[in-house]
């Protein structure tokens, strides 16, 4: 059986796996850990990841940290392959499957029964250049026209995903969200532990914690990925935190603009993360602050 746990940013997700990972090994059932949070799949997106180093890690093997290069692009069918025959290589080995993280597309794709439709290089080249040309202000509107609720979800900002969206659309004729699951088919037995904090508790917790991104260099180590390609990296560049400390090295942000605005981007992705995973009544919810936290994870445990 496959154990999930995810909750919004900052709720200590990683020290819980840990936990009931010790707590599998010391009674003679390893497990290991898959990691489900897109920047953390990048080489050196250590400090505004808050990734685990390899000291930390207690031992316990972890599998899709730092695969990829910042000038990689990120994709959700990739990963999905990708985790999916990790956990399954771990089953096949006898021991237990902890997917950690917080990006809800990953781990809904891992989770269950996602069909990604393909893609095509002369439709997605020929909607990148119309992007280039017309801004993602007309291809926004343009795919309000065909598919509303993605245009909702989307925004009228992010031109990688609205091209992505109006891609599925002429490939399979249908809306985006027709593509996936409506009543959602488990890939695997699965288990899915959530950890919440109330809104009041955590986001003094979140601001502080971009406060110490800053204080441990993540401007630094910004500046040592620029050379690997990070400003042109299609997804790495726009990660929270690393966008705001690219303005901050090109001079278009002040510090503390930067660090203002990463934490308001870092409040409302947290929402967003509440909104997504808030939705499986599966979800076995527990307080991130309760003292007995791990006891009460480990029930559920398989």
């Amino acid at each position: 059986m496959l154990v999930v746990i995810v909750g919004p940013t900052g709720t200590g997700k990683s020290d819980l796996s840990l936990e009931l990972a010790t707590r599998l090994r010391e009674a003679g059932r390893p497990a290991e850990i898959v990691n489900a949070d897109a920047m953390q799949l990048y080489r050196g997106m250590d400090i505004g990841t808050a990734k685990l180093a390899p000291a930390e890690r207690r031992g316990v093997p972890h599998h899709l940290l730092d695969v990829l290069d910042v000038a990689d692009e990120a994709t959700v069918a990739r990963y999905q392959a990708e985790a999916r025959a990790a956990i399954t290589d771990i089953v096949d080995r006898g021991a237990v499957p902890i997917l950690v993280g917080g990006s809800g597309l990953y781990v809904s794709s891992v989770v269950y029964d996602f069909q990604f439709p393909g893609t095509d290089p002369d439709l997605r080249a020929r909607l990148e250049a119309e992007l280039v040309e017309q801004g993602p202000g007309l291809m926004y509107e343009r795919l309000k026209g065909v598919d509303p609720g993605a245009a909702a979800r989307i925004g009228a900002s992010n031109g990688r995903r609205l091209v992505r969206a109006l891609e599925i659309v002429e490939l399979t004729g249908a809306p985006h969200a027709a593509v996936l699951p409506g009543d959602p088919v488990y890939w695997m037995p699965a288990v899915t532990i959530g950890l919440r904090l109330e809104r009041e508790v955590l986001t003094p917790r979140l601001d502080a914690r971009v406060e110490r991104m800053w204080a441990a260099g993540l401007v630094d180590e910004v500046r040592t990925l620029l050379p690997l390609g990070l400003e042109g990296g299609v997804t790495a560049s726009r990660a929270i935190g690393y966008a705001q400390a690219l303005s901050q090295l090109r001079g278009t942000a002040t510090q503390a603009e930067a660090i203002e605005a990463t934490q308001q981007l870092t409040r409302r992705y947290a929402r967003r993360q509440v909104s997504w995973f808030k939705r499986d009544p599966q979800t076995h919810w527990i307080d991130a602050d309760d003292a007995d936290r791990v006891a009460q994870a480990a029930v559920h445990l398989p």
